[in-house]
């Protein structure tokens, strides 16, 4: 049964979904990357479409941004329409000094601001966890496609403009890069037993002031992409 939020049909989103924060990054993958992409959902313009990448089904879907926005549709792929697999492909800003524009983040966990998890009315905060199944298999399609890869700890924040920054002190816990949605897709998916893994390509350095353009955050971070397609065809 569709959604408030999603209108395809039960059978219409692939077991593996690609999900870019951005609907028109959703759009240009779908055309540039996948064979016979099929626009399955248009609610709120939060463009999800369905094909085939080495014959296997995907469905590359926007998340919005931010984590209320990512929980609600990931909990919703993966309990109403079946999916197994959800892989965020999104941007980041740099933390780490190591960190440089353009370099790919593997979130291995995640800290994070948010309040998200103390809706499960557990004791503590739980850990925010890759599912190893999709990180062991991302990154051997990095390495296939001779890409290099971060693996570390990101931080998911619920602030994008923070009137005081804590990005220094983050540093010092060894924090590689900061992100809005990781932390709700892996809470999401830990509950509902099924799998996450959070793919970044650096967009900025905060610290430096460094920033890639709209445009070329919409269209040329083709790396994280690849690699996302490639694990996907080894589900």
């Amino acid at each position: 049964m569709p959604t408030p939020h999603n209108n395809a049909a039960v059978g219409q989103i692939a077991k593996t979904v690609l999900m870019p924060g951005d609907p028109m990054r959703a759009k240009y993958i779908a055309e540039n990357f996948i064979d016979f992409p099929e626009l399955v959902n248009d609610v709120r313009g939060m463009l999800a479409y369905t094909g085939t990448y080495r014959d296997k089904p995907v469905t590359v879907m926007a998340s919005g941004m931010g984590m209320p926005s990512m929980a609600i549709y990931s909990h919703e792929l993966f309990n109403d329409y079946g999916v197994d697999n959800i892989i965020r492909i999104g941007t980041a800003g740099a933390v780490s000094e190591s960190i440089k524009l353009r370099d790919i983040v593997f979130a291995l966990a995640c800290c994070t601001n948010s309040s998200y998890a103390d809706h499960f009315r557990l004791p503590c905060r739980p850990v925010a966890a890759a599912s190893y199944t999709l990180l062991k298999k991302a990154d051997a399609a990095a390495e296939k496609l001779d890409i290099k890869v971060n693996v570390g700890t990101v931080l998911c924040t619920d602030v994008f403009y923070e009137e005081n920054s804590s990005l220094a002190e983050w540093r010092k816990m060894g924090i590689l890069a900061t992100e809005m949605e990781s932390a709700a897709l892996y809470y999401n998916a830990a509950r509902s037993g099924k799998n996450a893994l959070c793919i970044c390509t650096v967009s900025d350095c905060p610290i430096t002031g460094e920033a890639c353009s709209a445009n070329e955050r919409q269209d040329s971070f083709t790396d994280m992409v690849r690699i996302a397609l490639e694990t996907a065809s080894m589900l």
